[in-house]
């Protein structure tokens, strides 16, 4: 069940500067709110962040910052998420004629303290895939 889809804002470093602060399109679904028999050993919430044209930064180059923000604005346990990002399809050329498919990437982290840190990228692959694409479409 979709929870929050909205744009997230997370906050930068370097007090004034605000260094690396940025805005991302955020959805959270909470999949407790579903069949709990079908979800239980699963991780609870994914989190799905993409970028926007008018964020300075991108969701890539500060992942682990919006993670770390994300886990504390919505009181969710790290090891109880799946955090992906989400970079929809792109055409390029003179008329549009080469394609960059829709792609979906999980973001694993090592957690300290300070939070997420190390991030590791790998694609999402069937069968989880196809239920994110699911969530995603039956938000659309």
């Amino acid at each position: 069940m979709l929870v929050y889809d909205d744009i997230f804002e997370w906050e930068g470093w370097g007090g004034k500067l605000r260094l690396a602060s940025g805005k991302c399109r955020l959805r959270i679904y909470d999949l407790t709110q579903e069949d709990t028999r079908v979800w239980a050993h699963l991780r609870s919430r994914i989190v799905i962040v993409s970028d926007i044209p008018e964020s300075r930064m991108s969701v890539r180059s500060c992942t682990g910052h919006i993670a770390t923000q994300v886990t504390q604005k919505f009181s969710i346990e790290p090891q109880r998420m799946l955090y992906i990002e989400y970079y929809p399809q792109t055409a390029y050329g003179e008329h549009g004629e080469h394609v960059i498919p829709e792609k979906y990437d999980v973001v694993d982290f090592n957690w300290s303290e300070s939070g997420a840190i190390e991030p590791k990228w790998r694609t999402l692959k069937p069968p989880l895939l196809d239920v994110v694409k699911k969530l995603v479409g039956a938000d659309s």
